[in-house]
């Protein structure tokens, strides 16, 4: 019994050795000809020039040239979360946007104490409460009134991020 076993395991270890060594070589000849057509490939590419396109950004904002303020705007459907009723028009002047309407609340309840007439809204798609700090009938209302809310805080560095909102 014990001579099987030992046969057993030196048949093994034979099998072991020369199925690496065959698998071992026939690697080696892929690599060696697959390395041999990439530099056959690369030869030809080496000394073509190689052009970078410049990225550009056609993103611009609309001015209203009569009075060169900004009146670019982002549509988004909102639906007032905390405010008086009937206070949310067309178009809103956005001074912060939150995940939790707490925080909101508590960007809303600074400017009420400022004598804002402050609202929240909530964009249902994505969740986001957004503290509205005026809102307005039309666009050249709101763009006015974000140039004068910035100008009112100018040591805020999140209200002079302020932006208009088109209720859809």
């Amino acid at each position: 019994m014990k001579k099987l076993f030992v046969f057993g395991l030196a048949l093994c270890s034979v099998f072991a050795f020369t199925s690496c060594k065959t698998s071992k070589s026939e690697y080696k000849k892929a690599y060696d000809q697959a390395q041999q057509l990439e530099l056959a490939q690369g030869q030809g590419q080496a000394n073509e020039p190689i052009e970078i396109a410049p990225v550009t950004s056609t993103t611009a904002a609309v001015q209203n040239t009569a009075s060169n303020i900004d009146t670019s705007f982002r549509t988004e459907k909102v639906v007032l979360a905390s405010g008086a009723e009937g206070s949310l028009k067309d178009f809103s002047v956005v001074c912060g946007s939150f995940g939790r309407k707490e925080g909101a609340e508590s960007v809303k309840e600074g400017l009420i104490a400022q004598g804002y007439n402050a609202i929240i809204v909530q964009n249902p798609a994505t969740g986001m409460y957004r503290v509205v700090c005026g809102s307005f009938d039309t666009k050249q209302q709101a763009a006015e009134y974000r140039e004068q809310f910035k100008a009112n805080n100018p040591d805020n560095a999140d209200f002079q991020k302020a932006w208009l909102l088109y209720n859809k």
